[in-house]
Order: structure tokens, then C-alpha cells, then sequence
């Protein structure tokens, strides 16, 4: 036997005596289901986890590129207009509000479900980190438990005439990492059997926690066959973003003049007088602002190893690069600061371009997904309500 399986076993039996001791122990069920995911996964192993479950293929640095200027500006420019829209719960289109059943009941509790999805977080808090995760990895993720203090019975008796709106809520919904989502290929498309399983990269029980179908809103941009996984618009544009980190970081180099952009040709110097001139002007005039006196027979002469010039910079390549990293981001150049050929009326153009491509798509994708789990959910006695989330 290996000394992994050893020290597996081991943990294992350290896990099972800790649960057994505390059985014994008064505690609420109920409260143990508020949640079961773990709220920062990633904080224990930054590196990832050498799971058998399948992965989401995306690079290590993919978090760390979304903290760059250019990446940061093309994300809050979808995710701060979706998380600031006055979202509402209404009839489904074809529906009016008074034809449904307890319709003004049913969209004032889910309204304010909404309004507070869990103790922590406010709607706008919540679904920015979700955004997040859409618009760096197309994962999104949100665990989904019935509050225990909700009872069916409040329902029907509020829809009863001068009856009270209750004032607890039917769901708790906890943002979760989605990058530590993995699935289940085995899945039967019960929507109580496990579907999703969360890697927390911890020891003994907590190392995966398996969660039901209806247990875990899971949104995918840009869904594809040949994966189970979604596809980010920072994944698109990751090498683009990477290139431009490198000639960034060039042009700061040789704009802060730590990149030598010539060099002096001195003829007819003996190797003393050469290594004496080096020492002096090191020591004396580099870096001192002091004007240099120079006594040779010939003229210096300055070898440029670049032109002098702004081209030196790369701009242009810069731009072209800004160009697709907008162009992996649904936006016009022009939001990541390129304002060539940009005036009043093309600018109102680009500003429709860049609501239809990047923020509708991106917006209804969240609003479908929290009408499926979260209006229609059949725990909680809200299902079939004839609401949705817009």
C-alpha cells in the first residue's frame, strides 16, 4: 500500500470518529442545510486540485489577468450595467398578473427573496460575483436551499383575501466559485439526483461535496457540445491580453529610460585608457545630471539602436491589440480607450452595439437561469407560478 492511500485511510477514520462524536450533540437540520458549498474554495490550494472528477480546462493566471487595467475596464463595463439594471419579477409573456393564481403574491415573495437572496449579500452583491465568474470563466454558479423557516402553508393562506404577505422568504441562494464546480457525467437528468460536485481542496469529508440538480444554478456562456463547460470572454482573449502585458511592460521599460537606446563608438583607445573611461563615467557623470567634458583625439560618435522616436513604443501594436481584446469582449474599441475616428454620432452607434452584443445576451442569460431555479421551484411550492425574473 502507498503511503497516500495510508494517510488517506487515515484522514478518512479521523473524519468518521470527529462525525460519530459529534452526533450526540443537539443540533437543527434545517440549519445544517443553508448551505453546503465552502465560500472561497481556491484560498487553501491556489494551484488547483489534482481531482479524477473532469476539470475545467482554463489557465492558472486566468483570475490573475482579470485584475489588469484593460482586463478589469472590459468586465465592469458588462458586469456593473447588468448588476445596476431595476430588475423585476412579472408575468411570463402571454400572462397578465391577475390571471395567475396568487400572482401578486407569489411576485411580491420572490421579489423580495431577491431583493435579500441570503443573510450576507444584497441582489446587486450577488450577482456581481456571479457575472464574474461568467465574463472570466463562462462559470457561473449559485447554490440554491430552501430557507428553513419557510412553510408551504404561508403561501395559500396569503393568498386568502385580507390575508398578510408572509415575511420569510422560500429560497437562500449563496454565490458559489464556479471554477471549483466539477460534473457529473453519470447524471440521469433527475433534478434530485447529483448532478455537480464541488471540489474545496480540504481534508477528510468536506474534500467534495456533491450537490443535487436542483441544488446548483449553473450558467454557461457560450455552451458547447463537445464540453460540459462554458467558454469566457477572458478565456478568448487571454494570449491577446498576455501579449499586450509584454509590450506594455517593454514600453514602460523603455519609456523610463532602463532600456539603453545607444551606445558611444570611441576610436583609437588603448584598453587601460577604455576601462578607465567606463569607471569615470559611471562613477562621475551617470545618473548626476552633470554636463560631460571629453578630451580624445576623435569625436565620439552615438549608435542608435532605435529611432528616437514614439514608434519605438509599439503604440500602433498596442492599439491593434485593444482592438481584440474589445473585440473578445463584444464591446467597441472605444470603451477600452481607443478613441480613433470616434465622434458624436458613431459613438451613439457603438453604445447600441455594445447593449446588444455584450449586455442583453450576457443579462438574459442570468435572468433565464434564476427564472428556471428560482421562480419555478418546486421545493419551496412557487413552481408552475407563471412568473419570471427580467
Amino acid at each position: 500500500m502507498k503511503i497516500t492511500e495510508t494517510l488517506r485511510g487515515a484522514l478518512r477514520r479521523i473524519a468518521g470518529v470527529s462525525s460519530l462524536g459529534a452526533a450526540g450533540a443537539p443540533s437543527d437540520e434545517r440549519l445544517a442545510k443553508l448551505r453546503r458549498t465552502t465560500a472561497l474554495p481556491s484560498i487553501f490550494n491556489s494551484y488547483g486540485p489534482l481531482a479524477d472528477a473532469m476539470p475545467k480546462p482554463t489557465p492558472y493566471n486566468l483570475r490573475r489577468f482579470s485584475e489588469t487595467p484593460i482586463a478589469r475596464r472590459a468586465i465592469n463595463c458588462i458586469k456593473d450595467r447588468i448588476a445596476g439594471m431595476r430588475w423585476r419579477v412579472q408575468a411570463r409573456p402571454g400572462l397578465s398578473i391577475e390571471t395567475i393564481p396568487d400572482g401578486a403574491v407569489r411576485a411580491r415573495i420572490l421579489t423580495d427573496n431577491f431583493d435579500a437572496p441570503n443573510p450576507d449579500d444584497s441582489f446587486r452583491s450577488m450577482a456581481e460575483q456571479v457575472l464574474e465568474d461568467i465574463i472570466v470563466g463562462g462559470f457561473g454558479a449559485i447554490e440554491v436551499q430552501v430557507n428553513p423557516g419557510w412553510d408551504q402553508a404561508e403561501l395559500r393562506s396569503a393568498g386568502q383575501p385580507g390575508a398578510a404577505v408572509p415575511t420569510r422568504t422560500p429560497l437562500v441562494l449563496w454565490p458559489v466559485d464556479g471554477a471549483s464546480i466539477r460534473m457529473n457525467m453519470d447524471w440521469d437528468g433527475s433534478p434530485t439526483s447529483q448532478r455537480y460536485m464541488q471540489v474545496t481542496n480540504q481534508s477528510g469529508a468536506k474534500s467534495q461535496i456533491e450537490l443535487d440538480d436542483d441544488e446548483l444554478i449553473y450558467i454557461r456562456l457560450n455552451p458547447r457540445t463537445h464540453t460540459p463547460f462554458g467558454l469566457g470572454r477572458l478565456e478568448v482573449a487571454f494570449e491577446t491580453i498576455n501579449s499586450f502585458l509584454g509590450a506594455h511592460r517593454y514600453a514602460s521599460r523603455l519609456a523610463s529610460n532602463t532600456v539603453v537606446q545607444y551606445a558611444l563608438w570611441l576610436q583609437d583607445l588603448t584598453p587601460e585608457h577604455h576601462e578607465r573611461l567606463i569607471r569615470w563615467w559611471q562613477d562621475e557623470i551617470e545618473g548626476t545630471g552633470k554636463v560631460p567634458i571629453l578630451s580624445v583625439e576623435s569625436k565620439p560618435e552615438v549608435l542608435r539602436f532605435g529611432g528616437g522616436t514614439d514608434a519605438d513604443l509599439r503604440l500602433q501594436w498596442q492599439e491593434f491589440l485593444l482592438r481584440i481584446v474589445a473585440d473578445a469582449f463584444d464591446l467597441p474599441p472605444f470603451y477600452l480607450g481607443v478613441e480613433r475616428d470616434v465622434n458624436r454620432s458613431t459613438a451613439e452607434e457603438y453604445n447600441d452595439l455594445a447593449f446588444r452584443q455584450a449586455i442583453v445576451p450576457t443579462a438574459r442569460l442570468l435572468a433565464e437561469s434564476l427564472t428556471d431555479s428560482g421562480c419555478d421551484c418546486e421545493k419551496t411550492g412557487v413552481e408552475r407560478s407563471g412568473v419570471c425574473f427580467c
